[in-house]
């Protein structure tokens, strides 16, 4: 057998073997399209930590569009129509949506991840992205409440700073109950333990100020007691004025 007729003999084979290949291929997505869904699973991959969404929600919102995918055959869900809807959602940020060769459809969800509530004439949270998002019926956050005089540029802003600071840090995030910005558009704290307010001022130097706090805490307080002060003023630079009952 001369070289040429051999070559032409493999490239045949070859290319009959890829042939059945797509066939079958073809054959199988064919079948795989034709199957029907039998069962809806979701799952949110976060939800030890928080439960802002629930899998019966998910399930009621495609009902509701009418993208619910059982009893549907698997060629006619759209997988990235149904990605679209839920993150629509207010408390979702991801959703991953695919098909099992078993004939189920699979969705997972990420949830928005709250790191500040304000809590007054307008309630939200303020999410770790600086984006609000409005409040779960379903789960209250474990994160800093914020009240009074607060406008959103404020709460994605200086507010959200100083609540991720706090929330991040063991110490302060045992201590500070609440961060309320009165009608003197002073930012005041209230603290856990003691009948003290806080009277931060501004922003500014929040660390520095924290810090003269700590050691106050840590050095003062256990002497003259923790409600001996009615205020605990932080504004100036380089003492803390603390006014008696």
């Amino acid at each position: 057998m001369n070289k040429l007729l051999k070559y032409i003999l493999i490239i045949a084979a070859m290319a009959l073997c890829v042939s059945y290949a797509v066939l079958a291929n073809v054959k199988g997505t064919a079948s795989d399209d034709r199957k029907v869904c039998s069962s809806l699973n979701v799952t949110i991959a976060d939800y030890k930590e928080k439960k802002l969404i629930s899998n019966e929600e998910i399930a009621l919102l495609l009902k509701t569009k009418e993208l619910n995918p059982i009893g549907q055959s698997l060629g006619k869900i759209r997988t990235k129509t149904i990605e679209d809807v839920i993150e629509k959602h207010p408390m979702v940020r991801r959703a991953e949506c695919y098909k099992t060769p078993k004939g189920e459809v699979e969705i997972v969800i990420e949830q928005r991840n709250p790191v500040l509530r304000v809590a007054g004439t307008e309630n939200y949270y303020v999410d770790d992205l600086r984006k609000t998002m409005p409040v779960s019926l379903n789960f209250a956050a474990y994160v800093p409440v914020a009240t009074g005089r607060i406008t959103r540029k404020t709460a994605t802003g200086p507010l959200f700073d100083f609540a991720r600071y706090i929330s991040r840090d063991p110490f302060w995030n045992d201590q500070i109950a609440q961060i309320n910005i009165n009608e003197k558009m002073q930012v005041e704290l209230i603290p856990r333990v003691g009948e003290h307010i806080i009277i931060l001022g501004t922003f500014d130097r929040y660390k520095q100020k924290l810090e003269k706090l700590r050691k106050l805490y840590l050095y003062g307080l256990n002497e003259a007691g923790w409600n001996a002060y009615s205020t605990i003023n932080l504004q100036f630079r380089d003492q803390v004025v603390c006014t008696r009952k």
